[in-house]
Formats: structure tokens, sequence, C-alpha cells
């Protein structure tokens, strides 16, 4: 089958599975617009705003989309072939991703918009709580260090081919120099914003092409910011630290609204080059291997593809930020179910990327989406090296533009859960809290080497999609106990989901935690072999406390 129409049957399942089971699904949730949500009745203008469909959308996605949909699907191909990739996305995000997503934000949204951390406190008491919390830290940790190496790397590539070309091109440096740019025009649209009000279609007008112009610029004078892995990995982490603590007005809100027209604007090249480039697919179909083992595809398929298809992040994003702004509840199915379809679509585009490279693809898979969306961009401003040169330039910054997103987010979040764990306050809780969140994950990669992330992937997939299990466990006895009008049913459309992508993991996780005996102590193996075992100790936690209070047994509400 050629890409466009293998491309279009995919994007027909999504359109599908919105119109018809997403559908289904809010309706098991008897969504009423007349009930009085959080964003109105706690109203404040900071947290709690009623914000329209459109614009919370975009707001959301940007969110959410981050490099997991991209890097996962290219591992995952490079590994088991694109055939097992696009059936696993097409069906994981409709049945089981969206489902997550949209249940945990009309769980947040029922339960005053607190997190989902708070909706296990409140369903399976003070303990699961405690492990929860323990669990989406540790989690989190993983974010960062998977998003930390790989931003790292995009920023070391080394010269590019440079035939052609006028001028001496360095292409990690004029990605690093475009990226800090980016950032650099975050702030000064926030301050700008902070202090004159400006409207924001004249912002919009000033910021975006300025966006635009410092890929230009990155390509013109990519030698000056030249260094070593680890030291980008140091700034990296610096910069980590920094964005948890700046206000949300400053870096983030800015940051993420210019992120989001990067983020558009690489799904229209994706659809002009998949759809118009007349491009073949050139990778295999299916790679012969084992299905099952310690690199089967089972488990090993699911958990690396990872947020393509299934991400339990995107549940504290949802009971983080968005849940304090859904003006009403019926708005729950186009923003929670919808933005994670299009996140798939995301993942489509960066198979495609790989899909098309003809032999064993080079590079990690920055580098390989970074010149797959180049080739796109090409289509349209034309294949002379120097245009070339920027186009590539420019799909790699979008890359780090959306990891740039989950690398703060992350951070604050982990901080959040420490502050939350301990019960400290305050400017010098915050602080330390954000430093143990920062030196956990920059020790993990300073005594390691570029590249490493592929070390931590399995596990970082593991997690993520474990966390968004143990969440539909909260909200399925939420459910069971009444909510949605849907008391002493069984709600089905949340337990399966929940219980294959908990045999998924858990049996990733076994796998993995056996390296506890076999590696060497204090190595990589062994680090993630114990993680696996503590991540399973509050897994089982969880189910344990799940099953009691559904049996009438346990904690209930505290």
């Amino acid at each position: 089958m050629e890409l466009p129409a293998l491309a279009a049957v995919v994007v027909a399942a999504l359109v599908l599975g919105y119109r018809f089971y997403g559908r289904y699904v809010a309706a098991q949730f008897a969504l009423d617009d007349a009930t009085v949500t959080p964003a109105h009745r706690k109203a404040d203008g900071v947290d709690f705003v009623p914000t329209r469909p459109f614009y919370l959308f975009g707001q959301h996605f940007s969110a959410i989309a981050a490099a997991g949909p991209i890097v996962g699907p290219i591992l995952a191909c490079q590994q088991f072939g694109w055939l097992p990739c696009l059936m696993w996305i097409a069906f994981g995000v409709v049945f089981i991703g969206a489902v997550h997503d949209a249940s945990a934000l009309v769980a947040s949204v029922r339960h005053d918009a607190k997190s989902i951390a708070e909706v296990v406190k409140v369903h399976l008491g003070r303990r699961a709580w405690l492990a929860i919390l323990a669990f989406i830290w540790l989690a989190l940790v993983y974010v960062i260090v998977a998003f930390v190496d790989i931003t790292a790397g995009t920023f070391v590539t080394g010269d590019a081919d440079t035939a052609g070309l006028t001028f001496r091109f360095n292409q990690g440096g004029a990605v690093a120099l475009a990226s800090l740019l980016y950032l650099g025009l975050a702030l000064i649209m926030g301050t700008v914003d902070r202090l004159w009000h400006p409207p924001l279609w004249l912002q919009t007008l000033i910021f975006v092409p300025a966006t635009l112009f410092v890929v230009w610029f990155g390509t013109q004078h990519s030698t000056l910011l030249v260094m070593s892995w680890k030291t980008w990995v140091v700034i990296l982490m610096a910069y980590c630290a920094v964005a948890s603590v700046t206000p949300m007005w400053l870096l983030m809100q800015p940051r993420g609204y210019l992120g989001g027209f990067v983020l558009y604007g690489a799904l229209a090249v994706g659809v002009i080059g998949i759809f118009f480039g007349g491009f073949d697919i050139e990778q295999p179909s299916y790679v012969q291997g084992s299905l099952f083992g310690n690199t089967g595809m089972f488990p090993f398929l699911f958990v690396t593809i990872a947020c393509g298809a299934c991400s339990g992040f995107h549940g504290l994003v949802c009971s983080g930020t968005t849940s304090k702004q859904i003006d009403r509840e019926s708005h729950c199915h186009p923003i929670g179910y919808g933005a994670m379809l299009l996140e798939a679509f995301v993942a489509l585009i960066a198979l495609a990327t790989v899909m098309i490279v003809a032999g064993k693809p080079a590079g990690g898979p920055g580098a390989i989406y970074a010149r797959g969306l180049g080739k796109f961009i090409a289509l349209i401003i034309g294949d002379s090296p120097e245009r070339l040169t920027i186009a590539t330039t420019f799909g790699a910054m979008a890359l780090s533009t959306f990891i740039f997103d989950t690398l703060d987010s992350a951070t604050r979040l982990g901080r959040y859960v420490l502050q939350e764990l301990f019960g400290a306050e305050g400017l010098v809780a915050a602080v330390l809290t954000t430093l143990v969140t920062c030196l956990v994950p920059l020790g993990f990669l300073v005594f390691g080497s570029s590249g490493r992330f592929r070390l931590f992937w399995s596990l970082f997939g593991t997690s993520n999609q474990l966390l968004a299990s143990l969440s539909l466990l909260a909200i399925s006895v939420w459910l069971y106990r009444g909510g949605g009008k849907r008391q002493g049913r069984v709600p089905w459309f949340t337990l399966v989901p929940m219980a294959l992508v908990l045999a998924v993991t858990v049996t990733s996780l076994v796998l993995q935690g056996k390296s506890v005996v076999s590696a060497s102590l204090g190595s990589t193996a062994w680090i993630n072999g114990a993680v696996s075992v503590a991540l399973l100790g509050l897994a089982a936690t969880l189910v344990g406390y799940g099953v009691q209070v559904v049996r009438g047994r346990g904690p209930g509400a505290v």
C-alpha cells in the first residue's frame, strides 16, 4: 500500500473513533452543561478561568504533544517494523489513550479540578495517595532523563554535508542557537504582555514571524554555540530548575503560545509531505524477531511507542491545568478525547519520516525526524542546499520546542509532588524540592554518555503507561461508586483498557526488574531494575487498595 493511502486509513480510523467511540465514552459520564464547572465556581482570573474550547484545545494540545509521540514510533519502527506500530497507534489511541485522557479530565472536573492523585486519595485512601505520589515522581524523573538526553543530542549533531553552501554549517549549533533565541522571544513576549497588554493579534504578528526568523538566524551563525553533550546537559538541567519556579506569565504561557504555531506548522508540513510528496515506503513492514521475551514485541512494542498511543503524563496535565479552565462539561469530549487523537497524528508523521528512509536510518530519532520534516518543507520552499539546511533546522527545532514544554512542566510537576508529599510550602521549599527533582536526573546523565536515553526509554514508557493504568484504576473505582451516574455498574470502557495496559507494563517491569540480580551493582541496568521493582511494589499497593474498596473493605474516603 502507498504511503498516502496508508495514512488515509489511519486518519479515517481516528475520525471514526472520535465520532462514534468518543461519543460513547462521553455518554458514560452523563456530561451535563447545566452543571457549573470549577472554572466558573472558583473563578479567580489566575488559575480558574473559563476558556473557550478552541483556545483551550490549543493550550492543552501543546502541553501534551512532546517528544514521546515522535521518538517512540521512530525507535519502534526500527526495531519491529512500521505495520505493528501503525496498528498499535490507531487501536491504542482510540480505545485506551483517548479514553484515559477524557476520563482523567472529567474526573478532575467532577472533583473540583483536583489532581489525579487527589482522586486516588478520595477513593482509595491516604496510603494509596502516598503510593501514587511516589510513583508519579519516579515517572517524572525518567521523563526528564530521557528528554534532556535527546535535546542535548540534537544540539551536538556535528558538521553537516556543506556541499553547495557558502558558509560553514554545524547542524547542532544551529538548532541550539535557534532554540535558545526562541526561549528569549518567549521571555520578551511575556514581559511585553505583562507591562503593556498589547492586543494578542499584534503580538502574534510580531512574535510568530520572529520565531521563523530565529531559525534562519541559527543557520547563519551555527558555530556560536558549539559545545559538548555534557555541557548542554548541565545547561538544560539548569534551565529546568529555573523555569520550574519562573512565573507562568513570564515563560510557560508565551512559550506555549508560540510553540503552538511551531507545532501546527509541523503538522501542516507533515500533511503536505505524506499526501503530496510522492515518497515511497522504504522500511520493512515487519522486522522478524521474537514476539515475547526481553526484546520481544510483547511488551516492548507498546511501551516503546509510549505517548503515541497512551500516556499517564497526559492525566497530570488534564487534572493539573486543563480541568481548571473547562467552561462546560461537554467540552471534555473534544479537548480530552480529541487532543489525544491529534497526538496520534503527530506519531503518524514521525513514523512517516523514518518509513521513507532507504536502508538503515542514520543518527538518532531526533536527527531522523528533522531530516524527514526537512524533506517535507523542501517541497514548499525548494531543495537548494541552503534552503534544505533551513528546513532541516526547523524540523530539529520543532522537536526541541516540544521537549522544552515537557521538560519544565515535568520539573514543575515534580516539585509540586514533593511539596505535596512532605507538606512543604513557601519559596524555600519550592527551591529545595526543585533541586532534588533536578539533581537525580542530572546524576544519571552526567555520569553517562550521549544516547543513553535508549537505556532508559523502555522504563520511561513503562512507567508512563503504568501511570495511565493506575489512573484508570482510580477512575474505575470512582465510576463504580457512583461517578458519572453509574453506581454499581462495572465501567468496562475504563476497566478493560486499565487491565490491558496493566498486563503490558507489569510484564515489562518484571523483565526489566530481573536486572537487579544479573547486572553489576550501580550500573544503569541495575538502577533500571531497582526502579522497576519499586514501581511494581507501588503499583501492587494501588491495585490492592482498589480491590479492597470495591469489596467494601478498603479505607474508602478520607
